[in-house]
């Protein structure tokens, strides 16, 4: 077991609830509380796109959000943050921020990267430059961000990786982890270890009797929504918060559609991220109560509808989809921000439905109900 230099003494966690697998508890953080399961928001670069603080907690009731150390470290980079204080002052926003260690976006590099037991050498995206991380490189900078909950510097294979490649892979993860964990030095900033293994659960239970005495302070599950079949994404799901300690919070990075955060609650996730509610706004689609909306469609152009008639968000009091299709059509920037406000509002209400029935012990009645409210109209296609 790997001894820290430094212990987090700001953040922990309560169960409250449990409906068979799906589970209701709070996040506490020096920042606010959490209320699980819950959805955040990505705020790649420093902003939630095209939202303000008071749009992302007035009306959309966002309880945390996610940076990035790879985007923010390249732009506006660490000097510029550090003018202002932090990440949170640069961008006014008080709650709590998780940052992804941008393991995931060096690896995606592919050819322009070259991974060694130091770290990785990369290419970055915008300017071809240069650049190092390593475990404690990667703490640094999350240190500098002032990052609520931090994420250990891990790596990310491809779901089609060989088994030899994927367990050479866990095992320097695993020596990364411990890394992390030794260069940490702030005690006000959380920090979660990472569960790999793709979709082998072998090479699952594996990593999680290397991982899981380590003294992080919740968890991730890493390696999955990068192109294996949803069966299979549900199944590791499962698995994995089964190994987990249920006194910790369990985190699905990069999950997902709204169906996915239905299953993954039903197997015992508590905290996801995406960004999908984001980008599909920017693209015209919106999600919904009875299913995807994709505004772009001409048989919008008359209707006096809102986006969803069941939604109680910004956009839907106020404007017909005709509007926000005659604003898509246009290119004009009010059509992102009005579908962005909608998306993300159906996710907290989501999980915030999704937490209010597993309290009551009806979340498979909620799960069923959801299912079945579902209406496919072959127009939004």
């Amino acid at each position: 077991m790997t001894e820290p230099t430094i212990t987090c003494d700001t953040l922990s966690f309560e169960v409250l609830a449990n409906d068979g697998n799906a589970r209701a508890g709070v996040v506490k953080t020096a920042r606010g509380d959490i209320q699980t399961p819950i959805f955040m928001p990505v705020g790649t670069l420093g902003t939630v796109k095209g939202l303000t603080p008071e749009d992302l907690t007035d009306e959309i009731g966002a309880q945390i959000i996610l940076g990035n150390t790879y985007h923010l470290y390249l732009r506006p980079g660490l000097d510029v943050i550090e003018l202002h204080g932090d990440l949170h002052d640069m961008m006014r926003w008080d709650k709590p921020i998780l940052t992804d260690s941008g393991g995931y976006q060096v690896f995606s590099l592919k050819e322009l990267r070259k991974i060694t037991e130091e770290g990785v050498e990369f290419q970055d995206h915008i300017h071809g430059s240069k650049h190092m991380f390593t475990p404690e490189r990667v703490m640094q900078i999350q240190e500098t961000l002032g990052s609520d909950i931090m994420m250990a510097f891990d790596e990310c294979p491809p779901h089609d990786a060989s088994k030899k490649y994927l367990r050479d892979s866990l095992a320097r993860t695993t020596r990364w982890a411990d890394r992390c964990l030794s260069a940490r030095s702030r005690s006000d900033c959380a920090l979660f270890g990472i569960l790999q293994g793709g979709i082998d659960e072998d090479l699952r239970r594996e990593h999680a009797d290397m991982m899981l005495d380590k003294p992080f302070d919740g968890w991730a599950i890493g390696g999955l929504s990068v192109g294996e079949e949803n069966s299979a994404m549900y199944e590791m799901a499962e698995l994995s918060t089964g190994l987990m300690r249920d006194e910790m919070p369990k985190y699905m990075m990069g999950v997902g559609k709204p169906d996915d955060l239905i299953e993954c609650i039903y197997r015992g996730v508590d905290m996801f991220d995406c960004v999908l509610p984001t980008r599909n706004a920017r693209n015209g689609q919106v999600l919904t109560s009875r299913g995807a909306v994709t505004i772009r469609n001409a048989h919008h152009s008359h209707s006096l509808e809102p986006l969803d008639p069941n939604c109680s968000c910004y956009t839907c009091q106020n404007y017909s989809r005709a509007y926000i299709r005659h604003l898509y059509k246009s290119r004009e920037l009010l059509s992102a921000r009005l579908c962005t406000i909608h998306n993300l509002h159906y996710y907290l209400e989501l999980v915030r439905g999704a937490r209010e029935a597993i309290l009551e012990g009806t979340f498979t009645q909620y799960r069923r109900d959801y299912y079945a409210a579902q209406v496919e109209d072959p127009r939004e296609r």
